[in-house]
């Protein structure tokens, strides 16, 4: 049947269609919002922390810009600059890169880059064009956490890098700083990584890195030095200046190697603590087991003596002044001041040093006690520097001083003292002054005024003595002197070679010899013929 509207038209049936249950338009959304999840958790996952670094100061700091680099390499930005509630710092608000979280713990370490000049070298003048940065020193140990305290002054950053630490410890630091060269036989092997106070804060620990192979030049036996300015040395040998290089004179350093005569032994392990010694002459001395404690006691003045002031026996140092003061003996009624003074006798050599050393062991008091009543051991002071006035305990035999026992005083062993040398010398020029007092200067100076009085009077003669022989004796001399040598020129003229006379001589002489041989003639024919005086000469074969 077919159904008519009203107008009276045919209609035609409806047709009934099912729904569709997806529709192709919907597939664009639901990418987009699969893309964006994948984005978001791309995001969140690869998002780092957020750490704050609290500054003194903001110089060079941008918000936005300033990086953080560890290597050069950019591993974090910062985002926020603000101050903090006291307004004394900076709180930097910094966010790092994804996997950086295992060395962000309490032990790492943050600063600002910029050009510096330190230990010798000049560093961050990238810095001058690009702008400062964030540098970083990460470190696996300690406790993870995002809030640190950046530093003012950078460390070395030896992460990494081939070699070992080691700490020195020091009495003081001296001219030493961050990157602060250290040097081995002269050549720079390392450098001062940091330092600080001991836990006791009476003293300075120091770390320093050794880059490697030089690191196993370092062993148990090896002694580090304080390399710092010059190293100058008088001795008999003239005046000797020793030092590093002109880096460690401006900005300090040190050195390191082994003793005189010492085995190298084993390699030192990472971390391995040393003393830093003031000098290289310090690192030469050895350490003895042996140490005994004597008390000198001197009524006479120790100005110029210290603690460390050397104990010398024949000029060879036994021992070290460790300490003196003043005291007051109240039933003498007398200042003294007590010297204590340590001795080492391992550094006397023996055939039978062992032997030696365990008698001193055994009974130190038998020791000491023969050397001072048999033997007249005595301690005086000595000179040690006579530019610097520096005294010394020089340690003498006397065996015709006064006979003395060996004490105890306090628990120490006191050795007799006598005067030193400049305490004689004072008393000598105390005697020498004393007997001048009892010359009679004013009598002296009497006589002598009196005695110039007349010497002057004898020149005043003697000066009119020669000016009359200047004026009347000279002239009648100078007369009488012409005239001899007229007379002389005409002897020389009268017996000249020329002259009759001469030649009369020469005749005479002549006549003289010729009578001469006729009378030996007449002697030697009496000697042969002595009757020829009453018959003549008697007649010779063939005359």
């Amino acid at each position: 049947m077919t159904d008519r509207s009203p107008a009276g038209l045919p209609v035609a049936d409806g047709v009934v269609q099912s729904k569709r249950r997806f529709s192709i338009v919907w597939i664009v959304p639901l990418v987009a919002l699969v893309i964006g999840a994948w984005l978001a958790f791309k995001a969140i996952s690869e998002k780092g922390p957020i750490i704050t670094i609290t500054f003194a100061t903001a110089d060079g700091l941008e918000a936005g810009k300033t990086k953080i680099k560890f290597k050069d390499v950019e591993i974090g930005q910062v985002e926020t600059i603000v101050l903090s509630e006291d307004v004394s710092k900076v709180l930097v608000t910094a966010k790092m890169i994804k996997g950086s979280e295992p060395y962000l713990t309490d032990q790492t370490k943050f600063w600002v880059v910029r050009p510096r000049i330190s230990g010798g070298s000049v560093s961050g003048l990238g810095t001058v064009l690009s702008g400062a940065f964030i540098g970083i020193d990460g470190s696996r140990e300690g406790t993870p956490t995002r809030t640190f305290t950046g530093l003012e002054i950078p460390p070395v950053v030896t992460v990494d890098q081939p070699g070992r630490h080691f700490q020195l410890h020091a009495e003081s630091l001296g001219s030493l700083d961050i990157g602060a060269p250290v040097y081995y036989r002269q050549i720079r092997v390392g450098q001062v990584v940091s330092y600080g106070f001991a836990q006791d804060g009476t003293s300075v620990d120091i770390k320093i890195f050794i880059e490697a192979p030089h690191h196993l030049r370092v062993t148990e036996n090896t002694r580090f030095w304080n390399a710092s300015g010059f190293d100058v040395t008088l001795n008999a040998q003239g005046l000797k200046v020793e030092t590093q290089s002109m880096v460690s004179i401006l900005t300090g350093g040190i050195a390191f190697d082994l003793p005189r005569d010492a085995p190298p032994g084993e390699e030192a392990k990472e971390n391995v603590v040393f003393f830093l010694y003031a000098d290289h002459g310090a690192i030469q001395e050895k350490k003895y087991s042996i140490r005994n404690y004597y008390l000198l006691l001197f009524d006479e003045s120790v100005r110029g003596l210290s603690v460390g002031a050397p104990v010398e026996l024949y000029g060879i140092k036994l021992g070290e002044v460790v300490d003196l003061k003043l005291e007051f003996d109240i039933e003498r009624k007398k200042f003294t001041v007590p010297v204590t003074v340590a001795m080492e006798p391992e550094r006397v050599s023996s055939a039978q040093k062992d032997q030696a050393l365990q008698m001193i062991r055994d009974d130190a008091d038998a020791f000491i006690k023969a050397l001072v009543e048999e033997q007249g051991l005595r301690a005086q002071l000595q000179s040690a520097n006579l530019l610097t006035g520096q005294l010394m305990i020089n340690l003498v035999f006397l065996p015709e001083a006064p006979k003395a026992t060996l004490t105890h005083r306090n628990g120490y062993r006191v050795v007799p003292t006598v005067p030193g040398s400049f305490e004689r010398l004072q008393e000598g020029v105390s005697k020498v002054i004393a007997n001048l007092e009892k010359v009679k200067f004013d009598q002296i100076g009497g006589e002598l005024q009196q005695t110039l009085k007349e010497v002057k009077t004898t020149v005043a003669e003697i000066g009119g003595l020669a000016k009359r022989l200047n004026t009347e004796t000279a002239p009648k001399l100078q007369a009488t002197l012409n005239e001899l040598q007229n007379t002389l020129v005409e002897l020389q003229k009268g017996v000249g070679k020329d002259s009759p006379l001469s030649y009369t001589t020469t005749k005479t002489m002549e006549e003289l010899s010729l009578t001469l041989r006729s009378l030996r003639q007449l002697v030697n024919t009496l000697d042969n013929q002595p009757q020829s005086i009453l018959f003549g000469k008697e007649k010779q074969a063939g005359e």
